[in-house]
């Protein structure tokens, strides 16, 4: 069975092998738009697959600086609740010791 590829499914990925486009019927032979067949073609859908392939990489890369960011803020916020715990309570022994001067220069 020797059947051409379709645009969804291609007989090859490999730029290289594919065949050239070829101008379209429906268009007269004239028309403003040119045909697309230059050298570089073939290394800018290259690129571009190369590009599409490192999508999910960048995508996962992006997700898990955000997720480290997140991460770090939360550190943050935990260590300022901590220090504010800390000061409270240093705060209570404070007035618990003025007080225990005070009692014991009153007597």
């Amino acid at each position: 069975m020797n059947t051409a590829g379709t645009i969804d499914r291609p007989l090859t990925h490999d730029p290289q092998k594919q065949a050239p486009m070829k101008p379209s019927t429906s268009e007269p032979a004239g028309s403003a738009t040119e045909d697309v067949t230059t050298i570089g073609a073939n290394d800018s859908r290259q690129n571009r697959t190369r590009e599409m392939q490192l999508i999910p990489e960048a995508l996962a890369r992006a997700h898990m600086h955000e997720r480290l960011h997140e991460a770090e803020q939360q550190r943050q916020v935990a260590r300022l609740a901590a220090a504010r715990r800390m000061q409270r309570r240093a705060e209570r022994a404070s007035l618990r010791a003025r007080r225990a001067l005070a009692m014991a220069v009153m007597q």
